[in-house]
């Protein structure tokens, strides 16, 4: 994240069009993509848990779905600082291409307050996953939604003839993508060892009772 850093304010250049405000696109962007990566593994575990019924899926499932909320407060709040810099408006309600991103985002806060409203077990588990897999189908829609965006908003900077910039800021981009993956896995990894420890040891008090 530090080289990623390094290079977005200090190697890559400066955009023509919006200047400075252009360089937080190299975290906003693959931020984004991650939290979408995060919602399809979430859903992808969700449905391992319903083919397979392996109970360990579903913790996998949650992980994943709290990574990528996230990753989608984090995405917000980085776009709306781009869009206050370079359009001087922090939200427009009138870009399907943000409302749809907000909807997804909202449907999986959702997740929790139905996981949470139901006892620990296999029908909490089975709940959860089906939802996480109706989520799923958003996904696709909220990308395309951003890159069909006929606004100045989300600019479309990968097309059929490659990625329309530098090759500097394209590298750049690819390392920011890069680290963010590597972060959003990492914390994955360490959110699901914490989770399976705890319910290790809530194990072994009732057993010790």
């Amino acid at each position: 994240m530090g080289v990623a850093i390094f290079l977005a304010l200090l190697v890559a250049p400066e955009d023509s069009d919006q200047g400075i405000s252009q360089r937080i696109f190299y975290i906003h962007v693959p931020i984004a993509l991650t939290a979408y990566f995060c919602f399809g593994l979430g859903a992808w575990k969700a449905l391992r848990l319903l083919v397979r019924g392996e109970e360990r899926h579903d913790l996998e499932s949650y992980v994943a779905i709290h990574q990528g909320t996230i990753f989608g407060v984090l995405t917000l709040v980085t776009g709306s600082i781009w869009a206050k810099a370079s359009w001087g408006h922090w939200w427009l309600w009138s870009e399907d291409q943000l409302v749809l991103f907000l909807v997804l985002f909202l449907f999986y806060c959702a997740y929790f307050m139905l996981r949470f409203s139901l006892e620990e077990g296999p029908r909490r588990a089975r709940s959860s996953a089906v939802y996480a897999l109706f989520g799923v189908v958003l996904i696709p829609v909220s990308f395309l939604a951003i890159r069909l965006a006929e606004g100045l908003i989300h600019p479309t900077v990968f097309t059929r003839d490659g990625p329309q910039m530098s090759a500097s800021m394209f590298a750049t981009f690819c390392v920011a993508w890069a680290a963010v993956t590597l972060l959003a896995y990492v914390l994955y990894r360490v959110e699901l060892v914490g989770k399976r420890l705890d319910a290790d040891l809530h194990e072994l008090r009732e057993i010790l009772r």
